[in-house]
């Protein structure tokens, strides 16, 4: 969430086979592009923010790690001003010889529990209303 791509570079291995669902739908990308001109793309629209990870719950096997995570953050994400980030991830690594390599991430909004009609409009496409809650008057 501050833009350095370079050192997140660094410290994760992605796999060839990688696949991504992004946390603005659409469908699953697969591969990833980490020249330095994706990576400077990448630093350009993640900037000024920070984040604190918060582990769900995890699961190990001898080749395969899930890490399921709310990644509560915040930043400037393609030049919009700071706001909250924060999303719900499923993260899979697989062991490949002595390094772990991260095969596939899964990220969504953390949202407000918005029931099964705004869901279902959601999936349809629909733009989605949600009801306001008011204090009763009394």
């Amino acid at each position: 969430m501050r833009g350095k791509m370079d050192e997140w570079s660094r410290m994760v291995r992605i796999a060839d086979d990688f696949t991504l669902m992004q946390p603005f739908g659409g469908p699953a990308s697969r591969g990833f592009d980490a020249s330095p001109e994706r990576l400077a793309q990448l630093a350009k629209y993640f900037r000024n923010g920070g984040a604190k990870l918060e582990l769900v719950q995890s699961y190990a096997s001898d080749g395969l790690v899930v890490l399921v995570m709310i990644e509560r953050q915040h930043g400037e994400v393609g030049g919009l001003p700071d706001q909250d980030w924060s999303l719900r991830v499923t993260q899979v690594y697989r062991k490949h010889g002595s390094e772990w390599q991260l095969v596939h991430r899964h990220a969504d909004p953390l949202v407000p529990y918005v029931g099964l009609e705004t869901a279902a409009a959601i999936a349809r496409g629909a733009p989605a209303r949600r009801k306001v809650l008011r204090p009763s008057r009394l």
